[in-house]
């Protein structure tokens, strides 16, 4: 079994990466947003990017650094199936799931307007400004409840650029070694 995370700042299209593995090579999917949204939605809150943050943010401050990450390694783990687990922000996150056995990192990347043009092209309705905020927001936070995108990127096993066509990044997917060892 292998459990595979990824980090990613918004728009840089993780959710491809991610669909190409399940689709692909049979990778069972774990989604914090999705976990978060089931905490909001019988929480009665409103589900976006920012309410999702703060839960998230005060989820990591009330149990520990790792807490919604390791939930879902725990279901891939009782799974048994190779799985990705989607949204790894923090350090510790990082951290507590590479002292678990057979865990590898990706993270994918790609220019900060190109991504933003992502975002609008899929229908998000932020100004330009908004997105810098968030971005800012989720990027480098001594705190280590808060996202340290920038962070994770830096430990992460294999990076893709994600600058280029979809065709592209898939090839860079394909090329990795552990994808074809």
């Amino acid at each position: 079994m292998k459990i595979i995370g990824i980090t990613w700042p918004q728009a840089a299209w993780k959710g491809t990466v991610v669909e190409y593995l399940v689709k692909k090579l049979g990778f069972v999917h774990y989604s914090v947003s999705g976990y978060l949204t089931e905490q909001l939605q019988t929480q009665g809150q409103e589900i976006n990017r920012d309410t999702m943050r703060v839960l998230a943010d005060s989820l990591r401050a009330k149990f520990w650094p790792a807490y919604s990450i390791e939930q879902l390694y725990l279901q891939a783990e009782k799974n048994g199936q190779n799985a990705i687990i989607e949204s790894i922000r923090t350090v510790g996150e990082v951290e507590a799931l590479k002292k678990k056995s057979d865990f590898l990192l990706l993270s994918v990347d790609a220019d900060q307007r190109l991504r933003y043009e992502r975002a609008i092209k899929r229908k998000d309705q932020i100004t330009w400004e908004h997105f810098q905020e968030q971005e800012a927001l989720e990027a480098n936070n001594t705190d280590p409840n808060k996202g340290n995108i920038l962070a994770c990127q830096k430990l992460a096993d294999i990076q893709f650029d994600n600058n280029g066509s979809l065709e592209e990044l898939y090839e860079q997917i394909d090329r990795t070694v552990w994808m074809n060892g």
